[in-house]
């Protein structure tokens, strides 16, 4: 890599080249640009699970979770995994909410044993994606024992202790390799050297967008709810209370919400943040907006979006910017087979 860790480039000139190793090769990434929280306490479990929309209080030691953070009325304020490491709770996060969350955090610490540390600059992590990721991680002398969907083990490279961690299920064969972040370019080389592919922010990005998941700060905004992004593996409705469960439960009990994260095809690129319009009742109204959009790197130049639809619209023609859409539903089987010639 001719970059560093922190500096990862958007691709490295063969996006196509990338994303094919993310779905049948080994493609491996810095993941520098995310955070490390590190809880600990007597009351961590505890207070923890009384401000997030998952159940942390049962989270077994070496096992991790995804979560919400709400506000009172119920509006995401961020996202993350948190992982239960036996001595401490770890919070992965996007780097760029780090100084927005530390702060609400505190807010809420009142008379609890909890102390909240950012330990970014102690614990970063290098990521591999792709079927033939267990070989290379092999072959650098990293053995990969059989995982559940973000559970971490201990592990030795060289003579670096690291947590191995398995990556959410919707990336299929993924593990991360949390390390001190000195060595973190010496990782990234030797899996390199050892038959990995180095893969750009805009092969994971198009991953991400192929696989239908929405990301905090282009998805998910502050007025948006939980229930409006389709992300149910960050609820957990039989926990007790916790900071904006009111509005959950209320959305729950009436069953649907007026609008919900939709997947798109367009025939051309449009901006985002472009509204989705629709012929209804012999008038154009705006029926939703498109929120991350990925152009195929090759073959018929079909484009990908993710967005958010309102439900009356559903089967309606539907156009935005000037460009026909169609729903799509998600994820784009095909593309995350690593076809990128057809999107149906």
């Amino acid at each position: 890599m001719t970059d560093s860790p922190a500096n990862q480039p958007a691709n490295n000139g063969d996006l196509a080249a990338e994303f094919q190793a993310l779905t049948q090769g080994a493609g491996v990434y810095s993941l520098a640009d995310r955070a490390k929280i590190v809880l600990t306490g007597e009351d961590r479990s505890r207070w923890l699970n009384g401000v997030v929309t998952n159940n942390v209080r049962d989270l077994a030691p070496g096992q991790g979770l995804y979560a919400f953070l709400l506000n009172p009325q119920g509006k995401i304020q961020g996202d993350f995994c948190a992982f239960n490491r036996g001595a401490d709770i770890v919070l992965d996060i996007e780097g760029s909410q780090l100084a927005k969350l530390l702060p609400i955090f505190d807010h809420y610490i009142i008379m609890d044993d909890v102390l909240v540390t950012n330990a970014s600059d102690k614990l970063t992590a290098v990521g591999i994606q792709g079927p033939k990721s267990h070989e290379v991680l092999q072959s650098v002398g990293i053995g990969v024992p059989e995982l559940r969907p973000l559970q971490m083990v201990g592990a030795k490279w060289q003579d670096h202790h690291l947590a191995l961690v398995r990556s959410e299920s919707w990336k299929n064969d993924a593990f991360e390799m949390w390390i001190d972040p000195e060595h973190s370019a010496e990782l990234i080389h030797a899996l390199l050297q050892a038959g990995a592919s180095d893969v750009g922010k805009d092969a994971l990005n198009l991953y991400r967008i192929a696989a239908g998941i929405p990301a905090y700060g282009n998805d998910i905004r502050e007025r948006d709810l939980p229930q409006e992004t389709d992300q149910e593996r960050a609820l957990h409705y039989a926990k007790g209370c916790y900071v904006g469960q009111e509005i959950v439960e209320r959305i729950r009990s009436r069953g649907q919400v007026h609008r919900s994260f939709s997947g798109f095809q367009l025939t051309a690129p449009c901006p985002v943040g472009s509204k989705i319009t629709a012929e209804i009742g012999g008038a154009t109204k705006e029926v939703g907006e498109i929120t991350s959009v990925a152009s195929m790197p090759v073959g018929s130049g079909r484009v990908l979006a993710l967005g958010y639809l309102r439900r009356e619209a559903l089967n309606q023609p539907l156009t935005a910017n000037g460009t026909p859409v169609r729903v799509q539903s998600l994820p784009f089987e095909e593309v995350l087979q690593g076809n990128l010639n057809s999107v149906p």
